[in-house]
């Protein structure tokens, strides 16, 4: 028996943000004044410069990056006295170092979960290390595929700003089972195909976890020799995670350029548009069936495959490292070799004229001429997601992956979309022009899994510091998270009624 749940968003959102104090800035002019008397013939005067501090530096200097760190600037143009002698250095000089800035909410997030006094700290690690880890790993092996495709509906490549679609809304249901409850998984361990068990979506999180901004957080169970990686309901697509001025909390309940209101509405796009991109008249049928789905429920749940494969993450052939991961496919499309498996994602655009659009173009007026530009300007701004979707088609094996680009029909009203166009790229190609390295991912993943493994049986949490680019490895008592994550012995099964099925409206 399966539990529909409707998105919404509890207290442990991931994109909220909490309030701080804002701080001021006040400059005092300096009471002591001099003048110099230049004897000098006017053919021998020369422009200077002062600098403050009574230290000079050349701009790129070590000397002045200190300066500029410890909040000290060249006043071009201003007198001892607060005269302006040049109006637009000045200006220049407001923008450029936050002029009323203290004017602007601060960005003190709340962390993902709670963290109980009862939690210990095991470990932090900072991003910067992270960054330094590598491990190259080869490609993964098949175990088992299940369920079935509907064919892409090339019609939608066509598409432009002058032809665009208008985006349909869509009642199906999709499947998002953890880790621990998914029963092939579960089959798996019990056949002990390998040692470490997670999902495609759990996984890109972890190998792209230097380049997120938003608190997260993963729960990792412990069981015997067995390791799961699970993650937590009510898990959203980030909106300009990445931007230099993100979306901020303002309190208005109403503000749908708000930072849970735009990662809510990007959600149900991609749900959307995956659906609205295939034909169902053509059918791709894997060898198994789909694992969470009667056959009564397929009428009512989103066309989609699950591949289980496998990775060695072993350094030398003595160490038992095998990782299983559930990877999701979303399409099939016909090509000159053959049927290429694919997946779908989309990029949404909401205001580009509102706080928080992180200086993106008009797609309406550029998509079509500048789509590199376009494209440039959404890798800066969500390089995390961007990056975690290159590498959870990398871990499918998909051939392609298909980027869909939409827009709010009135940027005032954030339930009306037009799909403008779509692209093709690689994966591995992709992933390649954000600077991603897999190789690094997959050095962050041994790494967690060599922490993880010299611990006792029991349940542990890695949580992102809201604010800072730090993980913590948390232990938790047993029963955190007991409804969610039942602690299981080894060898125990799943009850039906323990499915969890996400519904997106």
């Amino acid at each position: 028996m399966v539990r529909p749940f409707v998105c919404t968003v509890d207290q442990y959102t991931a994109y909220g943000y909490g309030a701080s104090s804002a701080f001021t800035y006040t400059h005092a002019e300096d009471e002591a004044s001099f003048s110099v008397v230049d004897n000098r013939s006017a053919a021998q005067k020369k422009a200077s410069y002062r600098t403050t501090g009574g230290t000079k530096s050349r701009p790129g200097t070590r000397n002045s990056q200190r300066q500029q760190r410890n909040g000290q600037y060249q006043r071009l143009g201003v007198t001892s006295r607060g005269n302006t002698g040049n109006k637009t250095s000045a200006v220049n000089v407001r923008r450029r170092f936050g002029w009323k800035d203290y004017d602007k909410p601060q960005r003190a997030r709340d962390a993902s979960v709670n963290v109980g006094p009862e939690w210990q700290v095991l470990e932090e690690i900072e991003f910067n290390r992270l960054s330094k880890l590598n491990l190259d790993v080869d490609e993964g092996e098949d175990i088992s595929s299940h369920g079935f495709l509907y064919y892409y509906d090339k019609s939608y490549d066509r598409v432009n700003t002058k032809t665009e679609k208008p985006l349909l809304p869509n009642e199906r249901v999709r499947y998002f089972i953890t880790t621990s409850k998914d029963p092939i998984i579960e089959q798996l361990a019990k056949d002990d195909e390998a040692t470490v068990f997670a999902t495609d979506t759990i996984l890109s999180l972890l190998m792209c976890a230097p380049r997120s901004v938003y608190p997260w957080d993963i729960v990792i169970n412990r069981t015997g020799n067995k390791l799961y990686f699970d993650k937590r309901s009510n898990d959203y697509v980030s909106v300009n995670e990445n931007a230099a001025d993100p979306p901020i909390e303002t309190g208005d309940k109403d503000n749908i350029n708000s930072p849970i209101a735009l990662s809510m509405e990007a959600t149900i796009i991609n749900h959307c548009f995956a659906m609205q991109v295939v034909n169902e008249s053509e059918k791709y049928e894997f060898e198994k069936p789909n694992p969470f789905a009667s056959s009564d429920d397929l009428e009512f749940m989103t066309p989609c495959a699950h591949r289980y494969r496998r990775f060695d993450l072993g350094i030398s052939e003595e160490e038992d490292v095998r990782l299983i991961v559930r990877t999701q496919l979303d399409s099939v499309v016909k090509t000159s070799t053959g049927d290429s498996l694919i997946t779908i994602k989309a990029l949404n655009e909401f205001d580009p004229r509102s706080q928080g659009a992180g200086g993106a173009l008009d797609w309406r007026q550029k998509l079509d001429t500048q789509r590199g530009a376009v494209v440039a300007t959404e890798m800066k701004n969500n390089s995390c997601k961007l990056a975690r979707w290159a590498v959870q088609s990398i871990l499918a094996g998909a051939d392609q992956m298909k980027l869909g680009y939409v827009s709010r029909a009135n940027p005032k009203d954030n339930r009306r979309h037009a799909i403008l166009g779509t692209q093709y790229y690689k994966p591995r190609d992709f992933a390649a022009q954000m600077n991603m390295s897999v190789s690094n991912g997959w050095g962050i993943v041994r790494t967690v899994i060599d922490l993880c493994m010299k611990l006792p049986e029991g349940r542990y949490v890695l949580l992102k510091d809201p604010n800072k680019p730090v993980v913590r490895l948390y232990s938790v008592p047993p029963n955190t998270f007991e409804i969610e994550f039942p602690l299981l012995d080894e060898g125990d099964e799943l009850e039906e009624e323990d499915e969890e099925v996400i519904e997106t409206r």
